[in-house]
């Protein structure tokens, strides 16, 4: 980490006033605190982070630094190493930060396969930690569980239930799935017998059913697990209940039997309790759901497939809640494998819990139609995204908890003709539809960074990086952290309507504040109160004109130079 770097850490811990996800400020002037094992757990089961040792957050994060910083280096450095397990190895360096020394550690996740990491004195149950905001919670006994069946293959798919038999499967359900292997795949299964298809395919161990082929073939799974089932709920308001009218809901419904079963009436049961609405194509007006039903449809899909099948989680089931003013949909379970929050939707990315269960869904129909439940090839969240953007909704959010995983659906037209109106009445030409779609979700109060960006807009990691450089150097959105603290949000002047319609001319401003001296990027910055990029702007277009010329160096280097050619400005 670069001392520039650090000031920028600490001035975003002073204008938030607290620690956040991914930077723990603690005070150490004579000692290392005990609580620096919590957060190194917590860090390395969750994302990585910075802890710095020398601030004080009572005094809001003054630089009270460490007396003996080579002796809290080595002291850091020895509990990482020896007293944690797996042990870590994080960058430790220290800073000269306003006077004081600082100790600053860069402590990396841990790759799935080795987690927990825990204090070894106080061991797993005991000593394993996840950072959950600003702070360090202890995990669970079921999180650690979790974490510790991640590091492989889970198998409880395939464990045969001692009291199930062929008689509890769909005959019905059953000729036409192994009819398709037969017909599909003839080199693995048109020479075997019914039951020896089922054995092959892990629905069958000897005469007993498997958790996997009851849920996807089996008549009515639930009589072995009564909660592997879906519960819906629609609630009046956005709190739930009405307190005024004494409603609790609107609809309460239990849906069970086959995966395949419970997705068809968990599909049947929203477009029942969704409302219509219309939205304006070219000359046109088309009526749509509240929420598109292929996106839905992969939610519930997920949620039944990825969800947790441990014995530990047989009594939750998965959940839907509908809201006025959202949808959500919760599994136990968090994301298994090296899908994260940032990767979901991304190529490439994918990873399948209960393997054997997806790869049976893959070949079973949903009740009534040609489809089949689910095409196991990991683009299920993409096909959600895209069906949101296309509706012109909001993207969806995820949250990962490790004990489980939860998708929101908000309910508001991202794009409306009301925010048309707006992003044309900011008079900005060469907007990508991506970055129309940036501000409308900056708009409705979202802070951007590039992950949701990409997944809003399904564009690149490059790309977004670009394109929320060209809002930030037009004026329209303020970046606050660099690199994996980057934030970005609409400037006030843009959010309120205040901001003058067309953009503003600023090349008057940089020809009079380089006047006749030589000054960097970063000195005309200062002296405009310009973002970096505005100024970048700016300067590309006088070095166009001829108006401005760049001395010696790169213009990508924060030492170069600018000075004024000479050349009066048109109009001049």
């Amino acid at each position: 980490m670069l001392d520039d770097e650090l000031a920028e850490i600490v001035g975003n811990l002073r204008r938030l006033g607290g620690d956040d996800a991914d930077v723990e400020a603690k005070r150490a002037e004579d000692r290392l605190p005990k609580s620096v094992r919590d957060t190194v757990s917590a860090f390395a089961n969750t994302r990585g982070g910075v802890l710095i040792l020398g601030l004080d957050e009572a005094s809001g994060f003054s630089a009270n630094g460490v007396r003996d910083p080579a002796k809290m280096t080595a002291d850091l450095s020895a509990v990482c190493a020896d007293e944690m397990e797996p042990p870590l190895r994080p960058l430790i360096r220290t800073h000269r930060f306003e006077g004081a020394d600082l100790v600053v550690a860069e402590v990396p996740a841990l790759d799935s396969r080795s987690r927990p990491c825990f204090a070894k004195r106080l061991g797993m149950a005991q000593g394993s930690y996840v950072r959950v905001g600003d702070g360090d919670r202890r995990l669970s006994g079921y999180e650690v569980h979790l974490m510790v069946a991640n590091r492989g293959q889970p198998r409880d798919d395939e464990e045969p239930i001692s009291e199930a038999s062929l008689a509890d499967l769909d005959s019905e359900l059953v000729s036409t799935f192994v009819g398709r292997l037969q017909q599909q795949r003839p080199y693995a299964f048109a020479d075997l017998s019914r039951e020896d298809v089922l054995r092959r395919v892990k629905v069958l161990v000897d005469d007993r059913v498997t958790v996997a082929g009851l849920l996807a073939l089996g008549r009515y799974p639930q009589h072995f697990f009564p909660q592997l089932m879906v519960s819906f709920v629609h609630y009046p308001t956005p709190e739930g209940a009405d307190l005024r009218t004494g409603d609790r809901f609107l609809d309460n419904r239990v849906l069970e039997g086959s995966i395949p079963a419970m997705v068809r009436d968990a599909l049947a049961v929203l477009r029942a309790n969704m409302s219509r609405r219309a939205t304006v194509r070219g000359a046109g007006r088309i009526d749509s759901w509240e929420y598109p039903e292929p996106a839905l449809r992969e939610a519930v899909v997920n949620a039944l497939a990825h969800r947790d099948y441990s014995p530990e989680s047989r009594g939750t089931q998965v959940q839907i809640e509908m809201y006025p003013d959202r949808l959500v949909i919760r599994n136990p379970g968090g994301l298994y494998g090296p899908v994260t929050e940032d990767t979901l939707g991304e190529e490439g990315v994918s990873s399948a819990r209960n393997a054997t269960l997806l790869k049976l869904l893959e070949d079973v129909p949903l009740p009534g139609t040609a489809r089949t439940v689910c095409e196991n090839r990991g683009s299920g969240i993409r096909t959600m995204l895209m069906a949101l953007r296309d509706a012109s909704l909001s993207p969806p959010r995820f949250v990962d908890k490790i004990s489980f995983f939860r998708v929101e659906f908000p309910n508001h037209a991202l794009i409306s003709d009301e925010v048309v109106a707006w992003i044309r009445g900011l008079g900005e030409y060469g907007l990508t539809d991506s970055q129309c779609l940036g501000l409308a979700m900056s708009k409705a109060g979202d802070v951007l960074d590039n992950h949701s960006y990409r997944s809003a807009t399904g564009v690149d990691s490059r790309r977004a990086t670009a394109e929320l450089g060209d809002l930030v150097s037009r004026g329209l959105l303020r970046q606050t952290g660099s690199r994996r603290w980057a934030r970005y949000e609409l400037v006030a002047s843009v959010g309120t309507g205040l901001r003058t319609s067309g953009r503003r001319d600023r090349r008057r401003e940089v020809l009079d504040a380089l006047g006749t001296a030589e000054l960097t990027r970063a000195e005309l910055a200062a002296l405009l109160d310009m973002p970096d990029k505005t100024v970048s702007r700016w300067l590309r277009v006088l070095r166009g004109e001829e108006l401005v010329e760049l001395i010696g160096e790169s213009p990508h280097s924060p030492n170069a130079r600018y000075r004024r050619t000479g050349k009066v400005m048109l109009g001049e």
